[in-house]
């Protein structure tokens, strides 16, 4: 189920990315992250009280919350560069560049979280570094 899930944030994600740069015309770019951002807010609050889930904020350690508010700085400054790029950018450049945080991502998997990096993996990481730079040179 959870890859079901991953091809739905993938396609939402590019979803986002079209429907940003069409809305962000003529918007000051962190006001237009704001306005996102509200939307995620109450989104996600909904799907909170929706499925009764509230009750589980007083059950989360302190590290959880160190780790989960940071994890929302650097989410806020990724969308605020996001959107900063996109609106001076051309879409299909700026999006391959983002997408390099896959790369990252797994390089820091790996160092952080000791998670397996197989020759598939160095494979794959080289594979999307060489397809941006063809797609944004």
């Amino acid at each position: 189920m959870w890859f079901v899930f991953a091809l739905l944030s993938a396609l939402f994600a590019a979803l986002t990315s079209i429907l940003a740069k069409v809305g962000i015309e003529g918007v000051n770019s962190n006001l237009a992250t704001a306005l996102r951002t509200l939307v995620v807010l109450v989104m996600a609050w909904g799907m909170v009280f929706l499925t009764n889930a509230q009750s589980g904020i007083f059950e989360i350690s302190k590290k959880s919350w160190l780790f989960l508010i940071l994890s929302g700085v650097a989410t806020g400054a990724s969308w605020l560069f996001y959107y900063r790029a996109l609106q001076m950018g051309e879409a299909s450049k700026v999006v391959p560049i983002d997408k390099l945080s896959v790369v990252i991502t797994l390089v820091l998997a790996f160092v952080f979280l000791h998670e397996q990096f197989s020759p598939k993996s160095l494979v794959g990481c080289i594979l999307i570094g060489a397809g941006t730079l063809l797609m944004v040179l």
